[in-house]
């Protein structure tokens, strides 16, 4: 089933933009859209919302995208700046009146068992605890009246789940997509790829990079996120092709 929206919650790297300690331009800061919070998306399907990555700064994303519920949550992995914010969703398990589903991979699985593990301990009643439902990642799943695709592409050491959904796909974090997964993206509408920096980097395409794959892959329009501070927005836009832009926090792209 198509129809919907995907909205970037955050555009940034894992210390975000600005980054603490760095001194910046005020050109440069009077620019929202150089305001990047961790990398995050929020899909809103015709029946429900499923979030891609539950980093620090997923309170107030999805407080400014004014997402009141959750039907269920994709981890691409389990690096701090794509889960430290689950225990947020504990506010929506109560909502629920129960745990809220997680889908993610074994290694995943087990950094989140490690790092919340009062999330699986019983408790008396009347304290609130966040409560997960742990999914094994599939193929594919239904969710949100969403058909949603695991595209498993490379991010350094680790395997990186990403998202499609009919002609949109997203890969935040990517140092390497293996020819199966490129075959499942080839002319899409959207690809928000990643590009972490404009200097190489070992775990994740830099801009020359996913410049490259975007080109190859021929998306109709590709938005580059997991952006650090290296990028001034509309300067580096003004000097890429028309068809790749910089993704930025808070913007809608249909489904």
């Amino acid at each position: 089933m198509s129809g919907g929206t995907a909205t970037i919650l955050g555009s940034g790297t894992s210390t975000g933009v600005p980054s603490l300690g760095t001194s910046y331009p005020p050109d440069y800061l009077a620019d929202p859209r150089n305001h990047r919070m961790r990398a995050s998306l929020l899909l809103r399907g015709p029946s429900g919302n499923v979030l891609v990555d539950c980093g620090p700064d997923v309170r107030t994303q999805l407080l400014r995208a004014g997402c009141m519920g959750l039907e269920c949550v994709h981890l691409t992995h389990g690096h701090a700046d794509h889960i430290m914010g689950m225990d947020d969703l504990r506010t929506f398990c109560l909502k629920k009146g129960g745990p809220m589903r997680i889908y993610a991979d074994e290694p995943t699985q087990a950094d989140i068992q490690r790092i919340f593990p009062y999330a699986f301990a019983p408790f008396p009643e009347g304290i609130m605890v966040p409560r997960f439902d742990i999914v094994t990642m599939p193929d594919s799943y239904q969710a949100g009246g969403l058909t949603i695709e695991c595209v498993l592409v490379e991010h350094g050491p680790l395997a990186y789940c990403g998202v499609k959904v009919g002609g949109f796909a997203y890969l935040s974090d990517v140092s390497r997509i293996p020819a199966e997964s490129a075959a499942q993206l080839m002319g899409l509408d959207t690809l928000v790829l990643d590009a972490v920096r404009i200097r190489p980097h070992p775990n994740h395409f830099h801009f020359d990079k996913a410049v490259e794959v975007a080109l190859e892959l021929g998306a109709k329009t590709t938005y580059l996120t997991h952006l650090c501070d290296d990028f001034d927005h509309a300067e580096t836009e003004a000097r890429l092709p028309a068809q790749i832009r910089l993704a930025y926090d808070g913007l809608d792209i249909p489904l």
